[in-house]
């Protein structure tokens, strides 16, 4: 049997980006967490892992709305079990 390949998500030794805590943002970035902050209680790492980059954060999270909850053929339930697959299958756990 070959062997398996390694999980897209596994730390393989790449370089780590700087993560601007809570504590340090400022400007559309204490905006987007603070949004965050309301959404979901917290700030989760994927949305500090583009905190250097506020406004690329900011369109992201505009993507992010329109795809899970913009008009669609699937259903809001069909779409979070779609992403839950696919992060599964990806071996990410987030």
């Amino acid at each position: 049997m070959p062997p398996r390949a390694a999980p897209l998500c596994e730390d393989r030794g790449v370089a780590h980006l700087r993560l601007t805590d809570v504590d340090e943002a400022t400007g559309l970035l204490k905006e987007e967490y603070d949004a965050a902050v309301g959404r979901a209680g917290k700030v989760f790492n994927i949305v500090k892992a583009m905190s250097l980059r506020p406004g690329v954060l900011q369109r992201s999270i505009e993507l992010y709305r329109e795809v899970m909850f913009g008009p669609s053929g699937l259903s809001r339930q069909e779409r979070e079990l779609l992403a839950t697959v696919v992060s599964r299958a990806n071996e990410c756990h987030y």
